[in-house]
């Protein structure tokens, strides 16, 4: 879903057909610069690409007449819109139908009020309309997931090319048998995570089941680089020093050897994973409280009928 990043720009992550009429469509990560008046989009997030990296394309608002359902033009290519600018037709693809929605929406208001932006007093999260950058914290209090408000790249996004059918966040990895695909693995998708010794950031594919989450070079790979069990992770929230680390997204797993420090493609996904690793932690670490409590009962039960 696009979002407003801590520069105050509209950001996400679209399929972009970068040569009209080839049907090849590549992943990037799309700035909306209202204050500059342009859409711009790199490699992947800045964040995560060396400094000065160049973008791989723009486009000046001011240039852009329509930006509209492609769906039925491009019935081929799911979630599908695109931005006339000119003689030029940019088709584009969203992640799913609301992503699209809220992308046509906002490069719509956006073209309307560029440049007059400052002097009508809209700012990009006035565009995005009824979504709010809420913060929020969970931890794992007593067996419970309690959620709280807060106030307030070399590698591209796996260089990943889509071709064919589109593979959602949560859809499972091309290696994965059937055999493997009966197991209860509950989320799995791209993220970019902090290295252990260098502190550098790369992008990695992560699969959350119900004993550990575990993450791969990419989702191609069947050997994970590491596994994090879930009975060694104390808590999962969203990161108290993003503000340090000057990133978005950023969320955190705490173990008692380690803080492995993640990054998602949206607020979104970050609260997403929070949600799911957490649930998976009370899942996993529920039934054997259960199991105790009934055992405890049964000997209170036990002690009582001896001492008649």
């Amino acid at each position: 879903m696009p979002y407003v990043d801590r520069s105050n720009r509209i950001c996400g992550f679209l399929d972009v057909e970068e040569n009209e009429g080839s049907g090849r469509f590549l992943r990037r990560y799309f700035i909306l610069d209202t204050q500059q008046g342009s859409l711009l989009w790199y490699m992947d997030n800045p964040q995560n690409l060396p400094i000065g990296a160049e973008n791989v394309g723009s486009l000046k608002l001011t240039y852009i007449s329509k930006v509209s359902d492609a769906t039925k033009l491009r019935p081929k290519a799911e979630f599908c819109f695109v931005i006339n600018a000119g003689m030029r037709k940019i088709y584009l693809q969203a992640n799913d139908q609301q992503d699209l929605v809220e992308w046509i929406s906002v490069l719509n208001k956006a073209t309307k009020i560029t440049p007059q932006i400052q002097s009508h007093g809209e700012t990009p999260q006035d565009l995005l309309g009824a979504m709010k950058q809420v913060s929020y914290k969970t931890e794992i209090i007593g067996g419970v997931p309690i959620i709280t408000a807060t106030q307030e790249q070399g590698e591209g996004h796996n260089g990943a090319e889509r071709g064919g059918r589109r593979r959602g966040q949560n859809q499972l990895p091309f290696f994965l048998s059937r055999g493997a695909q009966d197991q209860a693995l509950i989320k799995a998708g791209f993220c970019v995570k902090q290295g252990a010794v260098m502190k550098n950031w790369k992008r990695r594919y992560f699969m959350l089941d119900e004993n550990a989450v575990s993450y791969f070079k990419s989702d191609l790979d069947r050997e994970p680089l590491k596994v994090i069990p879930l009975k060694e992770v104390h808590k999962v929230q969203e990161c108290k020093q993003s503000d340090l680390m000057m990133r978005d997204n950023l969320f955190e797993v705490v173990t008692q050897s380690r803080t492995f420090y993640v990054q998602s493609d949206s607020p979104e996904d970050m609260h997403s994973w929070i949600k799911a690793i957490s649930g998976a932690i009370v899942a996993q670490r529920g039934p054997g409280r259960s199991a105790m409590c009934v055992v405890l009962f049964f000997f209170f039960i036990n002690t009582i009928l001896t001492f008649r």
